[in-house]
């Protein structure tokens, strides 16, 4: 495991992102996000949380919509029922076990990498607006392009994947094109950043139980997609 695995509120080298975020989270008119949940967490409603959560060494990062109420109390990225079956499966890839409790799935998880679309809960769960979205794409695409050094990219549900459309309008086309293929949660999508900086995106369904049509099969989903990353016994004893 990388020796300096922060959360990513406390990483110094994202301390400029997170200022920058907070500011842009403030001036935005009609910002709708979830003030109970932060006000119960004891927390800012212009904090982002979970920014480069886990290790911006690990070579396999993640990137989901925005966090939920859970997230935002524990401040910890994928941990509900959802997040745990995504969790779980790192487990078996990186142990060859199963997680044996909670605790477990936020040790394995720290070898990863993990970003939002946006980091703010938006109120009643809601899905931002693009317009929101776009506010936020200059950070979040420095934390994956600059900050972040892996190579391998899963995306969970069709709002982060789209997301890419946003942040890299230079590829709009390819991204719909891919996502109109039958076999595009088997695929890979090559995702060239910045001159120099190529990063393998494979895209996966939400892990929400909500998800019925995928729900069941999302195990075996994660499974492939954590191997095809190179992430499997003793490779990832070392570094995911």
């Amino acid at each position: 495991m990388p020796e300096a695995v922060l959360r990513g509120d406390q990483d110094p080298r994202i301390a400029d992102l997170i200022e920058a975020m907070s500011t842009t989270a403030s001036g935005i008119a009609g910002m709708k996000v979830d003030h109970p949940a932060y006000e119960a967490a004891g927390l800012s409603h212009t904090t982002p949380v979970l920014l480069g959560s886990g290790s911006l060494e690990a070579s396999v990062g993640v990137l989901g919509r925005d966090p939920g109420r859970t997230e935002i109390e524990q401040r910890e990225p994928f941990i509900g029922r959802g997040g745990a079956l995504v969790r779980d499966a790192m487990h078996r890839a990186v142990h060859g076990t199963e997680a044996p409790d909670a605790f477990a799935r936020l040790a394995v998880g720290r070898r990863f990498f993990w970003a939002n679309t946006v980091p703010f809960k938006p109120a009643g769960n809601k899905a931002w607006s693009v317009a929101v979205k776009r506010q936020f794409v200059p950070q979040v695409r420095t934390l994956l392009t600059q900050r972040w050094t892996g190579s391998h990219l899963i995306t969970f549900g069709n709002v982060a994947f789209d997301w890419i459309r946003l942040a890299w309008p230079e590829h709009k086309h390819a991204v719909r094109a891919f996502w109109a293929q039958h076999d595009r949660y088997e695929a890979t999508f090559t995702l060239e950043m910045a001159p120099g900086r190529v990063v393998e995106v494979r895209p996966l369904p939400h892990p929400s139980p909500l998800n019925a049509t995928w729900y069941k099969r999302l195990p075996a989903m994660v499974d492939a997609r954590l191997a095809e990353c190179g992430v499997d016994l003793g490779y990832g004893r070392g570094r995911a």
